[in-house]
């Protein structure tokens, strides 16, 4: 029998952690190439500590309150967490903390993002909203490389979904939520596969296809 040589995952979460599940469901098939061994927080509050837990992921809390103003310092504390735990590549989600270019340096080409638009469009918050505002007729998300600069870093991997005209920005991010769902794993498998080649600022991912087919919306039924 192969022995797959996982590698090790951490988390990092401010809220719920939707992508985390996602995460943890597909690392506990034997042939997923990466491990979810920590989840970590930056509120003691996060309803993703306990779904960590109740998983058997060891979970951790590093406020960024105690060291108030002083981001650099809640980064070097993290770090140690994450050295402590020997962790390979770090998955970003939900978390709502804006980290700093020593940190960022560190975990370079092994940091992910995900984000809820396609990417370069809709950088920010609040974009389901401003894709409806802007009349966006395709929407998604987009799995990038983490840069100092925000959702700036190499795509790996994007997934679009139609806009409906009666969207509201809820039903219009649930149907975004459930590709993220899809198409986060699948950029960790990619990375932790060592998959991903960056040249000229872009990744190619080796051994895989365009999809055959174009999306086009609307389109006409008669």
């Amino acid at each position: 029998m192969t022995t797959i040589n996982r590698k090790r995952v951490a988390v990092l979460i401010s809220g719920r952690g939707s992508n985390l599940e996602a995460l943890i469901a597909a690392a506990r098939e034997p042939t997923y190439p990466a491990d979810i061994v920590l989840v970590v927080a930056n509120r003691a509050d996060a309803k993703g500590l306990e779904r960590a837990r109740q998983a058997g992921i060891a979970a951790a809390v590093v406020d960024h309150v105690s060291h108030g103003s002083d981001r650099e310092a809640f980064e070097r504390a993290l770090q140690d967490v994450l050295e402590a735990h020997q962790i390979a590549f770090i998955c970003l989600a939900g978390f709502m903390r804006l980290l700093t270019p020593w940190f960022v340096t560190r975990w370079q080409g092994r940091m992910l993002n995900i984000h809820p638009a396609l990417l370069p469009a809709f950088k920010g918050l609040d974009t389901h909203a401003r894709a409806l505002a802007a009349g966006m007729k395709i929407h998604g998300a987009t799995v990038h490389f983490v840069v100092a600069e925000m959702d700036s870093g190499p795509i790996i991997v994007q997934g679009a979904v139609p806009v409906f005209d009666d969207d509201t920005a809820d039903t219009l991010a649930a149907r975004v939520l459930a590709v993220e769902h899809q198409i986060y794993p699948l950029a960790l498998r990619y990375l932790a596969e060592d998959r991903i080649q960056l040249i000229d600022g872009r990744c190619r991912v080796a051994d895989t296809e365009p999809l055959d087919g174009t999306l086009i919306v609307p389109q006409t039924i008669r």
